[in-house]
C-alpha cells in the first residue's frame, strides 16, 4: 500500500541541514521536518541526474516493495541506495514524476506517521 511521504523542490539556494546523496550528487532536506513534507534538493553542477527528475518537482510514497511498484512503469532514475536504510527509484506517470521509497529500520527520514 502507498503512503505519502513528501513533495520535491528543486531548489539553487541552501538549506539548513542538508543531508548529502553521493550517488546522485544532491543535497536534500528531511521532509519530515517541514510542516507541509517538503524536500528540498539542490543538486551539484556535475550531479549524474538528468531529464525530469533534475528539472520537476516529484511526489514521494512510501511504499513496501519498490520492484512491485515499478513494473510496466518508465523508469526514470534508479532504483538505488539513497541512504544506508533507503532504497528509492523515480518514474515517469501521465508526465508527473513519482518518487517511490522503501525504508527499512533505521531510516534517516524515518517513517512517515499520520
Amino acid at each position: 500500500m502507498r503512503e505519502f511521504h513528501h513533495v520535491g523542490v528543486i531548489t539553487d539556494d541552501p538549506q539548513p541541514d542538508e543531508i548529502y546523496v553521493p550517488e546522485t550528487k544532491v543535497y536534500v532536506t528531511n521532509p519530515n521536518e517541514h510542516p507541509y513534507k517538503i524536500e528540498y534538493l539542490r543538486f551539484e553542477a556535475d550531479t549524474p541526474v538528468t531529464g525530469p527528475v533534475r528539472n520537476q518537482p516529484h511526489i514521494a510514497f512510501k511504499v513496501p516493495d519498490i520492484e512491485q511498484e515499478i513494473a510496466g512503469l518508465e523508469v526514470l532514475l534508479g532504483p538505488f541506495q539513497a541512504m544506508e536504510n533507503l532504497k528509492v527509484v523515480f518514474v515517469l506517470i501521465d508526465g508527473a514524476v513519482y518518487e517511490f521509497m522503501e525504508f527499512s529500520a533505521g531510516s534517516e527520514f524515518g517513517e512517515f506517521e499520520q
